[in-house]
């Protein structure tokens, strides 16, 4: 990884720049920050959990207030959702993702505040939220959820599930369902397994008060190896943003920023 990694190349920049919603010809005020340079903004404060307002000016982003009002503006428009799907849709092509299993799990980050915020159940005077993840067999992440750190995983089994986004890149339907889900205890339950089999997805759950599935660890363990990419990500590992929707926009762009890395390793 670069020692800058919020600089944005070519490649990443013709991957995203379609995706970008447009601004008028003729717009009153100065003329905008160009986005490239905004976005690279948005990266340095996701890789360096720092203000907005502490963004340094002679990097030459533009203010923190101006990355931050672009990172809504696009927020709103969709595109972070599109991003994450284009490099998933190029990992199924070269045949880089698992669909055979799936693998569910959610530790928690710390918390200032804000929406989707609850009752930590470590510390109970302490607000909190909570990453909710799926990913494939390979570590892939396909979705990720944030709720207050209070609320139960298995409640949010199969929200994590419908909430794959249809993943193109192979003959056939786009895909969206994986052969299989795998998680601990935490998950389960009897009308998520039936749910899980309506869908056609075989669930392969270790059920509270009996031994753990033999070789279940070795199958999951790349949740955990996910999750500590994502918090690689300084600006997830301790949630500033008290709209839900900018933090989301974070979420998404390094998922994003994850599956990108994996295609690229596939093309050299």
């Amino acid at each position: 990884m670069s020692t800058r990694p919020w600089i944005v190349d070519d490649d990443l920049w013709a991957l995203i720049e379609p995706l970008l919603p447009p601004w008028p010809e003729r717009s009153p005020g100065t003329r905008p920050v160009p986005d490239r340079l905004c976005l690279q903004g948005i990266l340095f404060v996701l890789y360096n959990d720092i203000t907005w307002q502490l963004l340094p000016r002679e990097l030459g982003f533009g203010s923190g207030q101006t990355c931050w009002r672009r990172l809504g503006r696009w927020q709103k428009a969709g595109v972070f959702d599109q991003l994450h799907r284009v490099p998933l849709s190029e990992l199924n092509a070269a045949g880089e993702l698992d669909w055979s299993r799936a693998c569910v799990d959610g530790p928690r980050p710390g918390e200032k505040g804000g929406a989707d915020t609850g009752p930590s159940p470590v510390d109970r005077r302490k607000t909190g939220s909570k990453h909710h993840l799926i990913c494939d067999g390979r570590g892939t992440p396909l979705k990720v959820i944030t709720t207050a750190a209070n609320v139960n995983d298995v409640t949010r089994t199969l929200a994590l599930v419908d909430g794959i986004p249809a993943v193109a890149g192979r003959p056939g339907r786009p895909r969206r369902r994986p052969d299989a889900l795998l998680g601990d205890k935490g998950y389960d339950s009897n009308p998520n397994r039936k749910a899980l089999r309506e869908r056609r997805i075989l669930p392969v759950i270790s059920r509270k008060g009996c031994p753990n599935i033999t070789g279940m660890g070795k199958l999951r363990y790349v949740v955990e190896q996910t999750f500590a990419l994502l918090h690689h990500f300084k600006r997830l590992a301790v949630r500033w943003e008290r709209r839900s929707e900018l933090h989301d926009a974070f979420v998404s762009l390094a998922c994003s920023l994850i599956c990108w890395r994996r295609l690229k390793k596939t093309r050299t």
